[in-house]
């Protein structure tokens, strides 16, 4: 049976955060995720799900009403085309918006959805087998004051949580504080990353540095750039994390040779979807890089795609998940990935065995076909 694609329908959904305000390095902040999703049907009664939440317009080069934009310039091109050929589907998204791989990373995980459906098989199977049937998830702790910072890991670890992303980058001595703080919380087999998003300079982050080098804490994109951040990992003998400067392939494999990073945070929309980030992380596999694996923020569809290729990625090599979709207020799919104790477990439903909860959703901002 042939599937060609027949409609592509958008949708806009705002979702306030459970704890508030979310805050990173230099002040950014934000108290909801203005997520697109994206319905993708086909002529053989198949539908697929997928999601784009930027973390805002200051993080990344992303932002939501771009994505939306983005989405609208690619989706007629899609018509007809057969959603299961994941790579003509790429390549036919680059041809017709050159760049932009966030707006790509939505289309792009609903026709994993579908290819899942139409083999009966779940994608995480589909991206390589199924390492067990849960993930253990990483917890991150909002820009604060040391104590404050150091009473959420306690927090967290009480509900089973043990590893920990601190949000840092801001002045030198509170963030070496915080990292102390939050470090004197943590046991042995936990573990803490210090997430500097980019907001040190090089003479801030080599203090970090210094003062924190007894500690048992991964450093995260201090610097923004990566020819600083590569300055201060040949300085230092913190273990390392990139997580912006690796946007590609070809940054992963600069990266490799350059000997920049112990770890890479893998975020689906920064490489534009499921299909580019499986290449990535079977390249991190094969060179026995660690990774990250999360989105820039999600609600439960791209929480469930997240699952998945987190499952199908060998456990040794996973330094920690994390589902964004724990830090909202309502959920947007049934059958998603649920934190309990620390940890979701996967579903093994064909596709990304989610249910949208389409009531949820209201009416469509666009739709194509």
């Amino acid at each position: 049976m042939s599937h060609r694609i027949s409609r592509i329908s958008g949708y806009r959904v705002l979702v306030p955060l459970k704890e508030g305000t979310y805050t990173m390095s230099g002040g950014r902040s934000l108290d909801q995720f203005d997520t697109t999703i994206v319905c993708i049907e086909t002529d053989s009664g198949f539908a697929g799900w997928g999601e784009i939440t930027p973390l805002g317009a200051t993080y990344l080069p992303s932002y939501a009403e771009g994505a939306r934009t983005g989405i609208r310039e690619i989706a007629p091109a899609l018509l007809g085309a057969d959603p299961t050929q994941l790579e003509c589907i790429n390549e036919l998204m680059d041809t017709t918006l050159r760049g932009h791989p966030y707006a790509k990373s939505a289309l792009d995980i609903a026709c994993w959805d579908i290819l899942g459906k139409v083999a009966g098989l779940p994608v995480s199977t589909m991206m390589g087998g199924r390492f067990g049937d849960r993930i253990r998830l990483y917890r991150s702790i909002t820009h604060g004051s040391p104590e404050m910072m150091a009473n959420l890991v306690k927090e967290f670890r009480q509900q089973g949580f043990r590893h920990f992303q601190l949000k840092v980058g801001g002045d030198a001595d509170g963030d070496i504080q915080r990292i102390k703080a939050t470090s004197a919380m943590v046991e042995p087999g936990d573990g803490l990353v210090a997430d500097a998003n980019g907001g040190w300079t090089m003479n801030q982050a080599a203090r970090v540095f210094r003062a924190t080098g007894d500690l048992d804490v991964y450093i995260e994109q201090p610097c923004r750039t990566y020819e600083e951040c590569l300055t201060i990992r040949r300085r230092f003998n913190n273990p390392f994390v990139l997580d912006e400067s690796i946007d590609s392939v070809i940054a992963l494999q600069r990266g490799i040779a350059d000997g920049a990073m112990d770890c890479i945070n893998i975020k689906l929309s920064k490489l534009g979807g499921l299909t580019r980030s499986r290449v990535v992380r079977d390249i991190c596999v094969q060179n026995s890089i660690s990774m990250t694996i999360e989105d820039t923020a999600c609600t439960d569809i791209t929480a469930a795609a997240i699952s998945h290729i987190a499952l199908s990625t060998p456990e040794k090599l996973r330094l920690s998940v994390t589902l964004a979709n724990v830090k909202i207020e309502f959920r947007t799919a049934n059958g998603a990935p649920q934190t309990v104790d620390g940890s979701a477990v996967v579903s093994d439903r064909p596709g990304l065995g989610i249910d949208p909860i389409t009531e949820l959703l209201g009416r469509p901002i666009f739709q194509f076909g």
